[in-house]
């Protein structure tokens, strides 16, 4: 793994943390509130935490396609509430936890991205059959 992919994990996971951090955060200011939106940032918050160590620990494929799920999802859900509402709740782009989440899911998006594009299962068995193919070709 080179440098950057290392660099790029630990950007995703802080990216995630933050999020999960904010989650946690709004959860206690006004979420615990709603049966459905605070049981979800709870699990956010959680899932957050579990996603992030796995960036570091595991160099596989699975903790980069998380952190870029995290981020859609998170971020996808936050729009919705912004633009017609979820389950009753209007948010709006407005204050520090409101962008602090957006900008790290937003960068959890784009490394998780960018690690599934350096992970790809699929590319690197393309590149070995390609590999054996040509010593195929070689023998004859």
């Amino acid at each position: 793994m080179t440098d950057n992919l290392k660099y790029a994990r630990w950007l995703a996971a802080i990216a995630v943390l933050v999020s999960a951090f904010v989650h946690f955060k709004l959860y206690f200011d006004f979420a615990k509130d709603n049966n459905l939106v605070g049981p979800a940032f709870l699990v956010n918050a959680a899932a957050g935490v579990v996603i992030a160590v796995l960036l570091v620990t595991w160099h596989h494929w699975i903790p980069a396609f998380l952190a870029f799920g995290f981020g859609v999802s998170t971020l996808g859900a936050f729009i919705l509430s912004a633009t017609v509402g979820l389950n009753g709740i209007h948010e709006r782009w407005v204050g520090g936890y409101v962008w602090a989440a957006a900008i790290s899911e937003a960068v959890a998006i784009v490394t998780g991205a960018l690690l599934l594009w350096n992970d790809n299962p699929l590319k690197s068995r393309h590149q070995s059959q390609d590999r054996s193919t040509v010593r195929g070709a070689d023998l004859h």
